[in-house]
């Protein structure tokens, strides 16, 4: 069986079985063209509540799955590749928070989505990496608890000066392997070319930068613009999917250790081995877990995000 032969087997066994396949924006492009949605992760989680389909299948990581549970708990969500983790969503517990809580009793807790369902559990307000900037903008308290990633929450208070952070050290192994030495040279290798960079990076590399957004920030910002060369600063796989949108466009890699290896797990045959009946994982989360990591994600949509 080859690619095209596997990918519409699984078109034909999705639609047969009732399943709505979920790809997270660093997937393969051979997985991107059998999904019936593309993005980051709460976009993803948002589409999935809004489907016909009563069956989702999450490729993308462990996180991931769980807040489609969270907010489609009538559903049954698979996750494609049960080992799949995001090592930022394991950085902190409950107890930490807890400490942290104990510590600074005037501050709200602001977790990334990157984030466990229980740890989600202790958080009072959750963000993502495109919402975090105008929806803290929004909330009262002037002291804020933001974690786990202190890269992306240093990002958001250079915008937000007026607020106070409390930070922990975690975030991204993948976005922190970069340095500003690789933007120097990919700088000087590219001398026409726009960098285009996560938040999740460090906060020097951010300063560097034409532009800095999510993953499908990112994309859309290359998509639309009129320049033709850009040096993309976060998981490689997107310069792929650039390359099949904007074919008359140059995309080059900030580094080639820009690679999530959790995310390469997951292969368009453990998707097929999926829609077969035999492969991945479903995912189960207590009514508890469901309810209490619900509240602050909640708090985020209330207030814009």
């Amino acid at each position: 069986m080859n690619t095209r032969e596997m990918q519409d087997e699984i078109i034909r066994l999705k639609k047969e079985k009732d399943i709505c396949i979920l790809a997270h924006a660093y997937q393969s492009h051979n997985i991107w063209e059998v999904a019936d949605f593309v993005g980051d992760s709460f976009a993803l989680s948002k589409k999935a509540a809004e489907a016909k389909e009563n069956n989702m299948l999450m490729c993308g990581v462990r996180f991931m799955a769980e807040t489609v549970k969270t907010l489609s708990p009538q559903k049954n969500v698979i996750l494609a590749n049960p080992d799949a983790d995001c090592p930022m969503a394991h950085q902190m517990s409950r107890l930490d928070v807890a400490a942290l809580k104990e510590k600074h009793p005037d501050a709200v807790v602001v977790a990334y989505i990157n984030t466990t369902a229980e740890l989600k559990c202790s958080a009072d307000i959750i963000v993502t990496s495109s919402s975090a900037v105008d929806i803290l903008k929004k909330v009262p308290e002037k002291k804020i608890i933001f974690i786990p990633d202190c890269n992306l929450g240093a990002y958001v208070a250079k915008s937000l000066p007026e607020k106070e952070f409390i930070f922990v050290k975690g975030g991204c192994p993948t976005h922190l392997r970069v340095q500003m030495a690789d933007v120097e040279i990919a700088k000087e290798n590219h001398p026409s070319a726009e960098l285009l960079v996560h938040p999740e990076c460090r906060i020097e590399i951010c300063e560097s930068a034409d532009y800095v957004g999510s993953t499908t920030g990112i994309i859309s910002y290359a998509e639309k613009s009129d320049k033709k060369e850009f040096i993309i600063g976060t998981e490689n796989s997107i310069i792929e999917h650039l390359q099949f949108s904007c074919p008359d466009k140059k995309f080059y890699a900030l580094s080639r250790e820009l690679v999530c290896h959790n995310m390469k797990l997951t292969t368009l045959g453990d998707i097929y081995n999926c829609v077969k009946g035999c492969g991945g994982e479903e995912i189960f989360l207590s009514d508890e877990i469901i309810s209490s990591s619900l509240k602050p994600i909640e708090k985020m949509i209330a207030l814009g995000g």
